[in-house]
């Protein structure tokens, strides 16, 4: 990994975040003077810990991981902006991303000013390390791999992965979003080897928290340290800890949710299959099947005009008239496959 320092933009190195008293004080104080707050409507009148810490022990419990490794966001895309903060100078870095994958990546490129390099996958959406490598220079900071990636679902292989870990010397960003659907192994059980990686997860889907907007960031102590130094204060209120706190006390719930949504991913794979206007289904690690639909286009209007909403991928590289449909609860697929199959 290139040194730290050599990586972070200087004026994030050289930056003094804010500081409040209580980032000073560690204990538990009975009289709250320090930040102009009202001393009525408790616990509402008072700003959130900062740093989560309470949060973060239950999480890092859960995901055997130390507290100081985590990063909890405003959702998954505030830990993605805050990358591009910390380690791409606007106008002069930049980022490579394989192709197709989650837009936001592009997205936040563009909102700082930063070059944003695609790399396709092949016909079968699957990365080659080697061709990641080539797009590399040594203005590029970051390299964003999406594992199940989204629109296509499929887990990119570990061995691929691997080797662009060790290949290059910047920030290589996992997002794992979608690996509560995958099983097996999570990038999470290797972090301490590997420094130069950052590894997202999210409450959106598994944990069905989508609303709640928390998203969760891994990485050396070092980064997890560079992201509390650039973030905004308070970036998760007082509801939203309490909130998710609670929900990790229902960890077997959401194991069975999980264990519905793939069965329930299983049929619906097969009676996608089953419809005359199906070319082809892809492999799917996630929670979504990316299927390629005769007049891809038209049949997304009909379901829409039908109230039926899914995804519309036809324009996206690679995902020729094809359309992502989430994987929604018996009802929800029933319905779904009634209607798609009154389409000519």
């Amino acid at each position: 990994m290139i040194p730290l320092d050599k990586l972070v933009r200087p004026n994030i190195w050289a930056l003094e975040p804010y500081s409040c008293a209580r980032n000073e004080y560690s204990g538990a104080a009975s009289v709250f003077l320090d930040a102009n707050e009202n001393p009525y409507n408790e616990p509402y009148n008072r700003y959130p810990d900062p740093l989560q810490l309470a949060l973060k022990e239950k999480i890092a419990a859960i995901k055997n991981v130390r507290p100081a490794q985590i990063m909890l966001g405003n959702g998954s895309d505030e830990p993605i902006d805050l990358i591009y903060r910390i380690f791409c100078e606007p106008g002069k870095d930049n980022a490579v991303a394989i192709n197709p994958t989650y837009g936001m990546y592009k997205v936040c490129a563009d909102i700082n000013n930063v070059e944003y390099r695609k790399v396709d996958l092949d016909e079968d959406f699957k990365l080659d390390a080697g061709k990641v490598l080539a797009a590399c220079d040594g203005q590029t900071k970051a390299v964003w791999l999406c594992s199940p990636n989204n629109p296509s679902g499929n887990l990119l292989d570990k061995h691929e992965i691997e080797k662009i870990l060790d290949g290059f010397g910047g920030i290589v960003i996992i997002d794992e979003a979608y690996i509560d659907f995958a099983g097996g192994f999570s990038w999470l059980t290797v972090l301490d080897d590997h420094p130069n990686m950052v590894v997202l997860q999210t409450f959106s889907k598994a944990w069905g928290m989508a609303s709640v907007r928390c998203g969760m960031a891994f990485a050396s102590e070092d980064i997890t340290g560079l992201f509390n130094k650039v973030k905004y204060p308070y970036n998760i209120n007082l509801l939203t800890q309490r909130f998710v706190s609670g929900q990790l006390e229902k960890s077997a719930e959401k194991e069975q949710w999980v264990t519905e949504i793939l069965k329930e991913r299983e049929k619906l794979v097969k009676e996608i299959e089953a419809l005359d206007i199906c070319e082809k289904t892809y492999h799917t690690d996630a929670n979504f099947v990316l299927a390629k639909i005769r007049n891809a286009d038209d049949c997304y209007r009909y379901l829409m005009n039908g109230g039926i909403i899914v995804r519309n991928r036809s324009k996206v590289d690679l995902c020729g008239d094809c359309l992502r449909i989430t994987v929604g609860s018996p009802e929800e697929n029933s319905e779904f496959i009634e209607a798609i199959r009154k389409f000519k």
